[in-house]
């Protein structure tokens, strides 16, 4: 759930009113939702909206049968993004520095609507609906704002040759899709490489990740699969992350030879 970076204070009302009929303290209901106290009272507060399941659990937990998640639903607008996608989003909003390496797909943060639009109705198991696809091809496309941000993130992507020559969704829509990362790879704040076929091998056969620079000046990376994603903030883990994303830009074709060749594939289609 999002609704800007702040919470609302009316669902911050009703969650300190049944918290305090149940007489659970901040920090015990912190414990049983994965939240300090800290974070509990700023959400009470309205100054910190609840990410993940704290909704759920905390109505669960504080016995309100259910009125937490009637009130939040109204409060927040939903994206029927799965919590740890949400959670990775929020550290995005605020992040002073993105470092994005894919293999399979152009990244959500650089994906045209046509493009999100086809991602989305690919999936199986489940199969999205129109409905829920509308929803997330939406909140996709408010992730375009991370290039117009005040102060000005540094962002950096290695993509595979390979994620920017799969027709997804047609001949039309990949050649959209590819102006696009043109045009954002032209903003100075942004450096876009690819990783190209006739590399026999590189740092990132491993798989996809996410570096973050937060804004607190620490180093978090993120991790995502089928069924889930998970941070990775522990040194030496991280700092491996960072170390190996370094190579990669390295290995990768420079931001120049990068944007000739996706000019070549666009003229290609």
């Amino acid at each position: 759930m999002h609704s800007g970076e702040r919470g609302s204070k009316s669902f911050g009302a009703l969650l300190r009113f049944f918290r305090e009929r149940a007489g659970i303290t901040q920090e015990a209901l912190g414990n049983q939702v994965g939240y300090s106290k800290s974070q509990v009272a700023m959400v009470e507060r309205g100054e910190r909206f609840p990410r993940g399941q704290f909704v759920e659990s905390a109505d669960e937990a504080v016995g309100a049968q259910g009125a937490l998640l009637v009130v939040a639903d109204k409060e927040f607008r939903t994206s029927g993004l799965p919590p740890w996608t949400e959670d990775y989003l929020a550290e995005e909003r605020r992040a002073l520095g993105l470092h994005v390496y894919q293999t399979q797909l152009v990244p959500g943060s650089l994906q045209t609507e046509s493009y999100a639009r086809a991602v989305y109705a690919s999936n199986r198991c489940p199969t999205l609906d129109d409905e829920e696809i509308d929803r997330r091809v939406a909140s996709r496309m408010e992730r375009q704002q991370l290039f117009e941000r005040k102060p000005t993130p540094s962002i950096s992507y290695v993509l595979e040759e390979s994620a920017l020559t799969r027709p997804l969704g047609g001949a039309a829509t990949l050649k959209e899709q590819l102006h696009h990362i043109l045009a954002i790879s032209e903003l100075r704040h942004v450096e876009i490489q690819v990783m190209p076929h006739h590399r026999e091998v590189h740092a990132g056969l491993t798989g996809s990740m996410i570096l973050l620079e937060t804004d607190e000046r620490d180093h978090l990376a993120y991790i995502e699969g089928p069924s889930g994603g998970y941070f990775v903030s522990e040194r030496p883990d991280v700092g491996d992350l960072f170390g190996k994303y370094g190579i990669l830009r390295a290995q990768a074709l420079t931001p120049e030879e990068s944007a000739q060749l996706m000019e070549r594939v666009a003229q290609e289609l």
